[in-house]
Order: C-alpha cells, then structure tokens, then sequence
C-alpha cells in the first residue's frame, strides 16, 4: 500500500491543499492537473509510481481545496503561487507533469526557472495553436469580443452534463470512466465564486496562446527531455498539438492513447509505465 498524505500550506495567504507520496530523497515529481478538475485526477497514478518518485500534486489556486488566486483570477497569478509553492516544500529540481491547465502554468515555471526541470511529462498538454480543438470556437469568441452575452455563454460549460462529457467524450467504453471524478468536479464547480474564477481564466487563457512562442522558444534553447502521452480522441487538445512538440524537440517521445482528454480515467497504468520508461 502506498502512503499518500494530504495537507495544506500558506503560500502567501493562499491556501494550497497537495497530495504527497514516496521518499523525500528520491527523484522529485511534481503533477499539475487542469479544469475542471484537482488533484484528484491523480488519484491512481500516484500509487503506481511512489515508490521510484517524491510526488507532490497541488490543487492549483482557484481549484479543489485551494484557495482562489490572490488578487486576479490570471494564469500568471497561479503561476506564481505554484512556484513559491515548490520553493517552500523543497522542490529545487524535479520533473514536471502537465495537464490542460497545468501545462501553461508549468511552463511558466519552466521559461522562468530552465535549470529547475529535469524532465517535462505533458498528457494533453498543449502549447500550440495547431493543438486548440474546434471546442474552444465559444472562448476564443470572448476572447475576440468580451462582452457580458460571450462570457454568459460560456457558462454552459460549468454544468454537470457538461462536466461529465469532458470525462467521457472519445473514450470507447465509458463503463470504464468512473463518475467519481466528474460529480466531485461538478461540487468544485457549484460553490459560490467558483464560476467568477473559472469565467476570468477562460478569458485569461488568450494570455497562453499568447506566450506560445515563449514557451516554443524555452524548447529550441534548452531542449528539456520530453515525453507528449495523449488521449488522440480529446476534443479541446487534438493530436497535431503533441506531435508539434517534435518541431521544437526533435528528441520528444510521443504516444498517443485510444482515449479521450481525461486519459487517466482509462489509461493511468498505460501512462504510469511510459513516465516509468522515460524518467528511468
């Protein structure tokens, strides 16, 4: 059995709730979930890889346990909580999974700290606007035009029918997806101010596309080893976005999974085994 401890941090004035597993003396793994979900996503994958890697998983601000960020709803707000967060619970240099959110907020960690990141493990993780799926027509509608009927429209996506379709969309058996994730997602969703905070970061999202080029760059210099494992069925970040990754980083590994965009409902021992193979 693997011991998993749950606890929470001040970092400076925002509550950060993490999961944390395996020797603090081993080689560090930190795991960053995306919308709209928590660090409960990684509720499976940890088991399967403590007892090589120290795993810490934080709710990033705004999200799960966590606080909402300090002053504005941004990315680079949660950005720089993150990072003051690694600092304090000792992750000087680690590898770095990413996911949906995580990915943006990752990378900023990256482009501003490069000799921090051993290793970048991205499932669905996107940083190219080749990988942008139709899906985000209605965001980048309100990115064009912010006005109060673009953002209201948005609100669809909070529900939990939608929710669940995030989880279950492309997956070929959804009898394997279990409801646990999506119905506590939905909870996170239905507190009060928990749409303000998910309606500000849709609008702030623009703000990654815009520093894909950053992020592009952060890949050409410093070639980071990286392994892109995705779920080729995932309507917001398409297959062309992991293969992208090879552009930058002729050296990038990349598999894709017969699943949709939350590959680890289905696939967390497929994708365990790939991190096992490629961090060593």
């Amino acid at each position: 059995m693997t011991d998993i401890n749950y606890r929470t941090i001040n970092v400076e004035g925002v509550k950060v709730f993490y999961r944390e597993a395996g020797s603090p003396g081993a080689a560090k793994l930190l795991l960053l979930h995306g919308f709209p979900s928590s660090s409960h996503m990684f509720r499976d994958l940890i088991p399967l890889l403590a007892d090589r890697y120290h795993i810490i998983a934080p709710d990033l601000p705004g999200f799960g346990q966590s606080d909402a960020p300090k002053g504005s709803n941004t990315f680079d707000s949660i950005a720089e909580t993150i990072d003051r967060f690694t600092e304090i619970v000792g992750f000087d240099r680690y590898a770095v999974y990413v996911f949906d959110y995580g990915a943006p907020t990752g990378f900023r960690l990256a482009v501003k700290h490069p000799e921090r990141i051993t290793a970048i493990i991205s499932q669905n993780g996107n940083a190219y606007e080749e990988g942008l799926g139709d899906e985000w027509s209605p965001i980048q509608a309100y990115w064009r035009d912010a006005s109060e009927e673009n953002r209201n429209a948005l609100k669809a996506a909070f529900t939990p029918e939608a929710t669940a379709w995030q989880y279950t969309h492309g997956v070929p058996d959804i009898s394997k997806v279990s409801p646990d994730g999506y119905s506590l997602d939905s909870l996170y969703l239905a507190r009060p101010g928990a749409e303000r905070v998910q309606l500000d970061l849709f609008g702030d999202y623009k703000s990654n596309v815009a520093l894909y080029p950053t992020f592009q760059a952060y890949f050409r210099t410093h070639k980071p080893r990286l392994l892109a494992v995705w779920g080729k069925h995932d309507p917001f970040f398409v297959p062309p976005g992991a293969e992208a990754y090879r552009r930058d980083i002729p050296e990038a590994i990349v598999k894709f999974l017969d699943t949709g965009h939350f590959a680890l409902e289905t696939h967390a021992a497929e994708i365990a085994a790939e991190i096992r193979a490629f961090l060593g």
